[in-house]
């Protein structure tokens, strides 16, 4: 499968700026009925989404529900890939909207401390899961949190529940600033350092700045054609000219890396 690093949300109660996110070259698509949409629009917004999901589309599309409500005009529709359910904080949660959507995947977004807390189970909640992740204006929220790095215990936890479970990496949560892209990269580095792949985006012009800081760096991925040019012969441990140590999760590892670089990395 190609790996998505780009995930671009857009309102649904504007149907131009969905089209515009379609066609932004994003690897994803967000259709947002929550956060992004004004009470007296909610109507609108699902009216005019399960409008665009009657028909295929040319890329994944998306939604994140703004309730359970929403799940019973979208389960089914040609166009939509997935569900974002928002709010999540017990596997329960997770487990009604996959009875009511079935079939449809599932990504679990986690905005609050007992969300983190029950990150696993959330995880494994149901077979629909598909991943899980960040909501991390919410979360900074509720835990008081000003500076960053406060949310990077949460970050962590997110990322060792994911693998724990079996899904892909989360991805990270998205940057507010649409202006100050070099805030962005350095943001994305540090994300990738934690072990996220991939960060959704609120505006185009953020996804070449996070396409760009998730790609394997030229020599990132030399080293890694190295490691595994070595594995092929010989299925030990072993020392690289250099003094390297190499094992099986090394080569893993650099496996991973030359899957990514190719946009074809499954988890």
């Amino acid at each position: 499968m190609t790996f998505p690093l780009t995930w671009l949300y857009a309102p649904g109660d504007r149907p131009d700026v969905v089209h515009k996110a379609i066609a932004s070259g994003a690897d994803v698509v967000i259709v947002d009925l929550e956060d992004a949409v004004s009470q007296g629009r909610k109507d609108y917004a699902l009216a005019a989404t399960a409008e665009l999901l009657a028909s295929h589309l040319p890329l994944p599309v998306h939604v994140r529900i703004n309730s359970p409500l929403d799940v019973e005009a979208l389960a089914g529709l040609p166009g939509l890939t997935a569900l974002r359910v928002p709010k999540v904080a017990y596997a329960t949660d997770i487990q009604q909207i996959a009875a009511a959507a079935p079939g449809v995947p599932l990504y679990a977004l986690l905005e609050s401390a007992l969300a983190v807390e029950h990150a696993y189970a959330i995880a494994t909640a149901h077979d629909a899961v598909r991943g899980i992740a960040l909501g991390e204006s919410d979360l900074r929220a509720d835990l008081g949190v000003r500076g960053d790095t406060g949310l990077d215990w949460p970050r962590t936890r997110t990322v060792v529940a994911a693998r724990a479970a079996g899904l892909a990496p989360p991805t990270q949560s998205v940057f507010p600033d649409i202006v100050d892209l070099d805030a962005l990269h350095a943001s994305c580095a540090h994300g990738r350092s934690l072990g996220f792949v991939g960060r959704a985006a609120i505006h185009p012009r953020q996804l070449p700045v996070i396409e760009r800081a998730y790609r394997p760096t030229p020599q990132e991925i030399e080293a890694a054609e190295e490691i595994v040019k070595a594995a092929a012969s010989d299925k030990g441990a072993m020392a690289l000219p250099d003094g390297r140590f190499v094992d099986a999760a090394v080569v893993a590892a650099a496996q991973r890396t030359l899957d990514l670089a190719a946009r074809d990395w499954e988890p």
